[in-house]
């Protein structure tokens, strides 16, 4: 199963290198390929970075985009709404339409506690709304981490349906992001049915939470992880997808991509456990795992300065090691595995679309090359000679 899956996103990832770009495929038009979905969240505190990376709506590249996910704002167990400062940039949504975008809203707050308190449900909806309206947004985006019950289930669903009688179809669009390991949590079977789309964030199978070097966001799944409990169920691209196709249909998911990763600061091979996890209270690695972004982060150390990239040949994502086998291991997605997973998800399993956490993380100050990658695989164009592979760097 696992080479037959490898084979189509092989042949399908062919296609679009120049190399093999076919009369038939440079002749195909925009316009005569299914619409895909390429939905971007933005970060607001991206503004406050410190140079060169900061980043505004003024550094999003609106053509590149369908849709984007501005995060976010809290709401409280009374329905009131939790407004970061500065969060209102007058330009973004204006810029957003402009370019044929739409903007909708991320929010996430105390639902169990309005879960509990169910009578202020209305009081958040119609705070939303009035603040969808004054600002022009053109719908939400739910980012409840996670339902975790049955009655979490059913509260879901009363609440998307109550948002979904206040913000119409198709003015209005619905998003919940959803993690497949809680995915039957999500109740998607009903739940297609009032919202549009599930976004599947098939991310942090890495992370200071596991006692093993990880690979972030697998797009096959490698047989050879020796904990899979650390990401299993749906901790590749592949089984999450399979995973929710059986509640809901491809044109109502979108398959996320990391523009971030995680660097393991004391082990020196891919699946290596750390030491430290035989004593923390957890058994995990803790606070020896660090975040990391590929713009300001990852970009600058690949095949430089004492790193060397890899690339699993089963996962299809790349990971760097210290050259002289001192402990050093971060999973990260480059270029060529974004364009990969874009692919596969749009052209191979046939998803509405992608989606990407967060704009900035893939910003160097000055170029965003996993955004182009991401843009370039959905509108079927070939990948850039210089992110091929054995192309010349």
């Amino acid at each position: 199963m696992v080479n037959r899956t490898l084979a189509r996103i092989a042949l399908a990832v062919t296609l679009c290198f120049p190399s093999t770009y076919t009369q038939a495929q440079s002749t195909t038009t925009a316009a005569q390929l299914p619409a895909k979905r390429l939905v971007a969240d933005y970060d607001s505190g991206s503004k406050f970075l410190a140079a060169p990376y900061t980043y505004t709506a003024a550094q999003i590249p609106y053509s590149k985009i369908t849709h984007i996910i501005h995060s976010g704002v809290g709401f409280d167990a009374d329905g009131n709404l939790q407004v970061p400062d500065q969060f209102i940039e007058p330009t973004l949504i204006p810029s957003a339409h402009a370019a044929g975008a739409k903007v909708l809203l991320l929010i996430g707050g105390d639902v169990t506690g309005l879960e509990a308190n169910p009578s202020a449900v209305p009081t958040l909806v119609a705070n939303l709304k009035a603040f969808e309206v004054q600002y022009g947004y053109d719908g939400l985006d739910l980012d409840w981490e996670y339902p975790g019950s049955a009655a979490d289930t059913a509260f879901l669903f009363t609440l998307e349906t109550a948002f979904r009688a206040s913000f119409p179809s198709p003015r209005y669009m619905l998003s919940v992001d959803a993690a497949p390991w809680s995915a039957s949590q999500y109740g998607a079977a009903t739940l297609k049915k009032v919202i549009d789309w599930f976004n599947i964030m098939t991310y942090d199978c890495a992370g200071p939470w596991t006692a093993d070097g990880q690979l972030n966001s697998p797009i096959v799944w490698d047989p050879n992880d020796p904990n899979p409990s650390e990401c299993e169920p749906g901790g590749s691209d592949q089984q999450s997808a399979e995973i929710f196709l059986a509640q809901a249909p491809a044109s109502q998911l979108n398959q996320g991509t990391p523009f971030y990763g995680y660097e393991y600061t004391n082990v020196n091979a891919l699946f290596a456990t750390c030491p430290n996890a035989a004593t923390t209270a957890d058994g995990d690695c803790d606070d020896t795992v660090l975040t990391v972004n590929y713009g300001p982060d990852i970009k600058p150390l690949i095949d430089k300065h004492g790193w060397v990239s890899h690339r699993d040949p089963v996962a299809l994502v790349p990971y760097l090691l210290r050259k002289d086998g001192s402990p050093g291991f971060i999973t990260y997605d480059d270029s060529l595995s974004t364009y990969t997973r874009v692919i596969y998800s749009d052209w191979v399993q046939k998803l509405g679309g992608t989606f990407l956490w967060a704009l900035d993380e893939d910003y160097d100050g000055h170029s965003q090359d996993l955004l182009d990658a991401m843009h370039q695989a959905t509108n079927l164009q070939p990948l850039a000679q210089k992110d091929q592979p054995n192309s010349p760097k």
